[in-house]
């Protein structure tokens, strides 16, 4: 499992194992972000009609460069 997160979220999951994490707290830190991350970068969201046809479960608090590598992916479909 952690490995599956790290290739989704290697920037995240590299920075909590600097900062000391264990592979336990890291990989619940970065579970679920690296779920909704990868539905993103897939497309899944890429045409949808409003913010209201969003799944619950579609948003996760991530940083700016999460969100950027995700517009990024977004420009090159």
């Amino acid at each position: 499992h952690c490995l599956a997160v790290r290739a989704v979220c290697q920037r995240e999951v590299d920075c909590d194992r600097g900062h000391g994490y264990s592979w336990k707290i890291t990989l619940l830190r970065n579970y679920w972000k690296s779920k909704v991350k990868q539905e993103w970068l897939s497309g899944k969201y890429s045409n949808i009609p409003s913010q209201f046809s969003l799944p619950e479960k579609s948003m996760y608090p991530m940083d700016v460069d999460t969100w950027g590598e995700i517009l990024e992916a977004e420009f090159e479909r």
